[in-house]
């Protein structure tokens, strides 16, 4: 019953377009032609911990990265290639725990992870634990290009970027001085990482283009002080990226394990699956199958304030377990919505229809550009 009243105000809207009233004609409200959002870690960042400076400092990088994947979409690209672009100039950013600038293991070495997958064919590639590949989310896309595997590791996947002549860099070019200090505060003070780090600094991309298809990508340096080759949610597939054009693309940003045995990013995807696997239920063919597997853009889709809903509850549960972190989501109805259990998020939205803003800060409005 909870779930037949949940779907009431959408199958309301079905009943309408059956109709083919005026008025529903005059309500339905087209989808963005495109949409993406962005992520750069979220944790314990508070306003008055941060100087002005720095506050600028981190907007100006969260611009530059959305601007990047949104030109990409404004000229037509797809959502593959607009998440890379908004995540590579992160991964090139020292503020930000991915690529330069990642955290140090237990050992003192950067060891990189990220994941990338396409919600129109649910191709996807990951690598973990790398070590000289200037930027580990190219090389995730070029191991789901090659589509003999999804998931490579260390010396493997190294050998892989070369092959396919990705940049390979010398180990120094990750290193920052403050990510040393953390990992040596970590061990003389016999902190966690959670105690040095304060943030989880991953970033990742999620996005719509104008073809209708999402992608999610995400990249990663860890925990400091990581050790036995530790791999968090996310390079995993399910658990830190999803996507897939039935539902939504996922990107997350958090305490790794929890999010893992949550399956965070597939478990938001499959609830909005859900959705409208209740209506197909309700609704005989052709009408329940039109909802479920190809949806309309526009009234059809799963209002933002359901997507909301979804990705707090599973949020929620994570909570429960002992875990944080947050979430970014892009529907198929061009949706843009974050979600996050921890006091900010760096984050950054934008749309065809003019929308675009970045935000750090939990009680903050985005501003807007």
């Amino acid at each position: 019953m909870k779930s037949l009243l949940a779907a009431l105000p959408m199958l309301m809207l079905v009943g309408s377009l059956m109709t083919g009233s005026a008025h529903a004609q005059e309500e339905e409200v087209e989808a963005p032609l495109w949409t993406i959002a962005i992520h750069g870690g979220a944790g314990v960042i508070l306003r008055e911990d941060m100087t002005p400076e720095r506050e600028a400092e981190y907007r100006a990088a969260l611009q530059s990265a959305l601007d990047a994947g949104a030109e990409v979409l404004r000229n037509g690209g797809t959502a593959m290639e607009a998440v890379q672009a908004a995540i590579v100039p992160m991964e090139d950013d020292p503020k930000f725990n991915a690529g330069r600038g990642a955290v140090y293991t237990w050992e003192g070495r950067n060891e990189l992870d990220a994941a990338i997958m396409d919600g129109r064919t649910r191709a996807a590639g990951a690598i973990t634990g790398v070590t000289q590949v200037k930027n580990p989310i190219l090389l995730a896309d070029a191991v789901l290009k090659d589509g003999r595997h999804v998931f490579l590791s260390g010396a493997g996947a190294e050998e892989f970027a070369r092959d396919k002549g990705l940049e390979i860099v010398d180990p120094s070019w990750f290193e920052t001085e403050w990510r040393k200090q953390s990992l040596e505060r970590l061990k003389a003070e016999q902190l966690s990482a959670q105690d040095v780090d304060h943030k989880w600094g991953t970033v990742g991309a999620v996005a719509l283009d104008s073809q209708g298809n999402l992608a999610a990508g995400t990249s990663t340096g860890g925990l400091t002080g990581k050790r036995w080759g530790r791999i968090g949610d996310a390079p995993v597939i399910g658990a830190g990226t999803y996507a897939d054009n039935r539902s939504c693309a996922v990107s997350a940003t958090g305490a790794g394990e929890y999010f893992i045995r949550v399956g965070v990013a597939h478990e938001i995807c499959t609830q909005l699956r859900m959705s409208a696997l209740e209506i197909e239920i309700i609704y005989p063919e052709p009408i329940g199958s039109m909802i479920s597997s190809n949806p309309p853009k526009g009234i059809l889709h799963p209002d933002a304030g359901m997507v909301q809903a979804v990705a707090d509850e599973v949020l929620s549960e994570v909570a429960t377990l002992g875990g944080d972190g947050g979430v970014i989501i892009v529907t198929p109805g061009g949706h843009a919505i974050f979600s996050f259990n921890t006091p900010g998020m760096y984050r950054g939205r934008a749309n065809s229809e003019g929308l675009n803003e970045v935000a750090i800060f939990g009680a903050e409005e985005p501003s807007a550009e």
